[in-house]
């Protein structure tokens, strides 16, 4: 953990403080954090290193374009980094459409939306584990744009490394779903969707711990498999 006076000068609000002074009694749990998500990942890149070679081809076969999808985004402390993901659209699709994605989204190509279903275009974000952007269990990195119109609340949510799942991917698994029949979904997302996922990354921050990443780790490996 930093120094509170070491935080970004937006972070050091009183809505955060609230959540620092939680995390900041819990060093060692983050630390374990860390350890944890490190040699998992280090693990998940040597089983997963010929099923991400084989969807690199498979997505180089089906369309145009880059392998990955590597939007910035935002995660702890308000860092920018380039996600890591298996690219599942038509290359430059936000430039055609919605920074968010909705289901019945043309943009996805045919690789794209088996590779959607299952949740295989994360895969790639383990190099982002292992470089410390991001851990497995923590609130999904957001782009830049969403995170500029944050309540200061939501800053809290960043003294923790963006994450793969988290209890609010859980609850909101069918989120592209919900989204396909909005007119403005950019819209729709920040400000109905984006604060009741919110309230879920906020109350992870308040019971932070090991085992309940575990748990939260657990559930998402049920979900995937339709449990």
């Amino acid at each position: 953990m930093r120094k509170w006076e070491d935080l970004p000068a937006y972070m050091r609000c009183d809505e955060v403080r609230e959540y620092y002074d939680i995390l900041n009694k819990k060093r060692l749990s983050i630390l374990l954090k860390r350890i944890f998500d490190y040699v998992l990942g280090f693990l998940l890149l040597l089983i997963l290193a010929i099923p991400m070679l084989i969807i690199a081809i498979l997505i180089k076969l089906d369309s145009p374009g880059p392998i990955f999808y590597r939007q910035e985004r935002v995660t702890r402390y308000g860092k920018h980094f380039k996600i890591h993901k298996f690219r599942t659209m038509v290359d430059n699709a936000e430039k055609f459409g919605a920074t968010v994605t909705v289901d019945n989204d043309t943009r996805i190509t045919r690789i794209g939306k088996k590779i959607r279903d299952y949740r295989l275009d994360e895969f790639p974000q383990v190099f982002d584990i292992l470089s410390g952007n991001m851990s497995f269990v923590g609130t999904r990195p957001e782009a830049i744009k969403f995170v500029n119109k944050y309540e200061p609340e939501y800053f809290a949510t960043l003294l923790l490394p963006a994450g793969i799942t988290s209890e609010a991917s859980i609850k909101y698994k069918d989120e592209a779903k919900l989204l396909q029949d909005s007119k403005n979904i950019d819209e729709t997302y920040l400000y109905k969707v984006l604060p009741q996922k919110m309230k879920y990354n906020i109350n992870t921050i308040r019971k932070f711990s090991i085992i309940n990443d575990i748990l939260i780790i657990i559930r998402t490996i049920f979900i995937v498999f339709g449990k």
